[in-house]
């Protein structure tokens, strides 16, 4: 099984999620149908970057790492690069 980081951007909201799951595809529409609360206030939200990991525990390592950094300048270079 695969399981995924990745970044979402509304451009509502001009506003980045950063999240890991292993069924991207639903996930993305559980975000823009209001299931997540962070996301909720928008219904735009579209996948912009995505990096694949053979663990859970290394896709969420992967998210609480560019969580971290609190930098939009970072996600806007790791999507730039990616």
């Amino acid at each position: 099984m695969e399981y995924c980081c990745y970044i979402l951007y509304s451009s509502k909201l001009d506003r980045y999620y950063v999240g890991h799951t292993e069924d991207i595809d639903l996930r993305i529409i559980q975000h823009n149908t209001g299931i997540s609360t962070f996301t909720s206030k928008s219904n735009d939200w579209v996948l912009v970057y995505k990096q694949i990991f053979e663990t859970r525990a290394a896709a969420r390592s992967r998210e609480i790492e560019v969580k971290k950094k609190k930098s939009r300048k970072y996600i806007e270079w790791m999507i730039s690069t990616g």
